[in-house]
């Protein structure tokens, strides 16, 4: 037998004190992992255990595979080839997702969106880092209170006031290009058309929601604007900061370890939040100047202010209100730039389809007005809309179920065991992923030609095939998701889409500066953006000539 020599009592207090310390944090290790080990079989006993791709790392699963590749997309499509319209892959130290490629799936997953299915834990964590605890943190009740609250700003009519405004940015950037094209020697210049994108972009959101220009377009540099630059030239980010984010999803608390990237996420928040702070003051102050008000209460700004009253129906807290700015300054910058640029992109690889647009808005003569542009353009609404279908801002996203659920299937999947089941179980706290992007381009969905760039598939009744038409989602798309959650500015993203589009294709011809082969891939800014390659940071230089 072992003999414990002490020869004070305060040693022995100590050395009690210490095994008692031990025995206390391995009873907790202990239970711990009991509780772990329980929720995992009653997670087992409650799922539908169904079939998947092999893990390929022992730490990552496949989802290293995923993020690195460079059409995850077609990742998920393939697996949906060979396992069915739902499977399992194997996640981050031993978790499992569910991913579902089912119209009928999706349907039923988007109608319990942010109640049944929720935002993981790391989505959570650094949405409300990034942007605070406003419309995309939200759940549940609180996300139906913020979302009623903001709606009438999103309406056919404030939209419908609001189009001059885009019409003033994509004039601004028109002027800035014809004096770079006067000043080149052969009637043509190389622009970088991405940062103009992302110019128009901020200038619009900021005097559409806010009645602040940021000036981008005319050179100035604000302090939110250099935040969104840095994301997008920060292009060297390390291993490290791409499995410590993979960790992540498993152990939130890991985006605490500070990191460039998430250094910057926090100066974005920091920026915008001095910002909102700021024209939250200065609007405050109109407000009381202004007696009638109705028009103000209405604007985007205006409505935010108005649920700030104690006694407002939909109250909003500080916090909510400047986070909701941030979400609308996030949003409004990265989502329509980016489609922008991917539609400049396909008119210059596909000049066809560029010279049959320029001839329908050409043969309109003025410029078109928002009953116009939603009406009297069926072209462009083709070309808008097959950009959004190839390249959806957000490709995939992951929500985790907080109930038990039994989801429907269109056509019968074969389980890990061999049974065929044309419903799969959903046990608590099962991870289920959408990829946007696959369901957008998927062959059996929208056709042999899904992967090309074609417009006039929106133009005929036959174009659409009937399984795209069973996808609930904007024209069937996944773009703008579904459900409690269908992006909110969806309406107002797209106008300001077509208007854009409409000036720069009537006055200006676009080419690829290498080629109509040039080679694109995905650069990684806040999102994920397009970039030719070789180009530093987002840089998407294009050739640009006036239109005679």
């Amino acid at each position: 037998m072992k003999v414990i020599s002490v020869s004070s009592p305060l040693d022995l207090w100590t050395t009690v004190r210490s095994v008692g310390t031990f025995t206390v944090a391995c009873s907790f290790a202990a239970l711990w992992a009991f509780v772990k080990v329980l929720r995992a079989l009653r997670w087992r006993l409650k799922t539908t255990q169904l079939r998947g791709p092999p893990r390929t790392s022992f730490i990552y699963g496949v989802s290293h595979d995923i993020v690195s590749s460079k059409d995850s997309g077609g990742m998920y499509e393939r697996w949906t080839t060979e396992y069915g319209v739902a499977y399992m892959i194997p996640s981050v130290l031993g978790q499992t997702r569910i991913v579902l490629c089912d119209p009928r799936a999706i349907a039923h997953f988007y109608a319990r969106e942010t109640w049944t299915y929720v935002q993981t834990p790391l989505s959570l964590t650094l949405l409300e880092t990034s942007v605070g605890r406003g419309l995309l943190w939200s759940q549940g009740e609180d996300h139906r209170r913020q979302r009623k609250a903001l709606t009438p700003a999103f309406s056919n009519a404030a939209i419908r006031k609001l189009t001059s405004v885009f019409y003033d940015s994509a004039y601004k950037a028109k002027g800035a290009w014809d004096t770079a094209i006067e000043s080149s020697k052969d009637g043509g210049a190389v622009i970088e058309v991405q940062n103009w994108m992302n110019y128009i972009s901020l200038d619009t959101i900021g005097i559409a929601g806010f009645s602040h220009d940021f000036g981008s377009l005319d050179g100035k540099r604000a302090s939110v604007t250099e935040v969104f630059d840095t994301f997008g030239n920060n292009q060297k980010a390390s291993a490290g900061n791409q499995v410590l984010l993979l960790l992540a999803s498993a152990f939130p608390i890991i985006t605490k370890i500070p990191t460039k990237r998430i250094d910057l996420i926090k100066k974005l928040s920091a920026a915008m939040g001095e910002i909102s702070d700021d024209l939250l003051i200065r609007s405050r102050r109109e407000k009381d100047v202004n007696t009638s008000g109705r028009d103000e209460e209405k604007s985007i700004i205006g409505l935010l202010i108005k649920s700030e009253g104690q006694d407002a129906e939909l109250h909003m807290s500080k916090e909510e209100v400047v986070a909701q700015m941030k979400v609308l300054l996030l949003a409004g910058y990265e989502t329509t730039s980016i489609s922008l640029t991917w539609a400049l992109i396909e008119l210059s690889r596909h000049l066809d389809v560029q010279t049959s647009l320029r001839e329908e808005l050409l043969a309109f003569g003025a410029d078109p007005t928002y009953d116009h542009l939603k009406a009297n353009f069926p072209y462009l609404d083709a070309v808008v809309h097959e950009t959004l279908r190839l390249h959806p801002p957000v490709g995939e996203f992951t929500r985790v179920a907080t109930q038990d659920d039994v989801i429907p299937l269109s056509e019968p999947v074969r389980t890990i065991s061999g049974e065929m089941t044309d419903n799969i179980s959903i046990g608590k706290g099962t991870l289920i992923t959408i990829s946007s992007a696959a369901i957008n381009r998927s062959s059996v969905i929208w056709g042999l030609d899904a992967k090309e760039f074609k417009p006039d598939r929106w133009l005929t009744e036959d174009g659409i095939s009937g399984k795209a038409k069973e996808v609930q989602g904007h024209r069937h798309l996944l773009t703008f998701v579904d459900g409690p959650r269908t992006c909110l500015g969806k309406d107002f993203a797209i106008t300001e889409f077509k208007t854009v589009l409409s000036v720069l294709v009537k006055n200006f011809v676009f080419e690829m500066r290498d080629g109509p082969d040039t080679p694109v891939e995905i650069a990684r800014g806040i999102l994920p953006r397009p970039r030719v390659v070789g180009e530093d940071g987002i840089g998407v230089p294009l050739r640009v000539r006036r239109y005679e």
